[in-house]
């Protein structure tokens, strides 16, 4: 199946909730709600045509530009993406479905933003969900066991946000 019949697809379940789409991209891709996220993903599961049987990886995005200098050539208003690649064996296609989100929940910064979890549907959302958090800082609720994977337990802040502040030092360990 081709991406814009998989996308013919998803526009037939969920109409309007398929905010965006892009057939032009590398991979090509929709956009939705993170609310419909849960949903859209056990329809890609499920669907004996679609039958996106693994999740490849989940990425988190931060668009901000922090040279006020440039924001106003970026092309983009602050967000952040979660990303995630899924692919099937049994058909051999593969897609993506991103969700677009505010920096920080409620504009409060340091209010992660929130996402639905999917490791309930693929095992495997289990640690990328984690790594997504650990870096980048976005809440998965519902998430079994939603902890840093990659950092200290007591490390402050997402270090793949564009402004995050590298310490100088850690527990007394000086960098750079």
């Amino acid at each position: 199946m081709t991406s814009a019949e998989i996308i013919a697809v998803l526009e037939g379940q969920f109409g309007a909730k398929i905010k965006a789409k892009n057939l032009e991209a590398i991979d090509p891709f929709v956009t939705i709600e993170s609310a419909d996220l849960p949903a859209v993903c056990r329809f890609l599961r499920d669907d004996a045509r679609l039958k996106f049987d693994i999740l490849s990886c989940i990425s988190g995005v931060d668009y901000l530009e922090p040279d006020p200098k440039k924001v106003a050539k970026a092309g983009f208003e602050p967000h952040t993406e979660v990303v995630y690649h899924m692919q099937s064996f049994a058909h051999r296609h593969r897609f993506v479905v991103k969700l677009n989100l505010p920096r920080w929940k409620g504009d409060k910064p340091g209010e992660l933003p929130e996402v639905p979890t999917v490791s309930n549907l693929w095992p495997a959302a289990d640690w990328h969900e984690r790594e997504v958090y650990d870096l980048s800082g976005i809440w998965f609720t519902g998430h079994p066991d939603l902890r840093r994977i990659l950092l200290a337990e007591d490390w402050t802040g997402h270090p793949l946000r564009k402004d995050y502040e590298f310490p100088l030092e850690y527990h007394g360990i000086r960098g750079r």
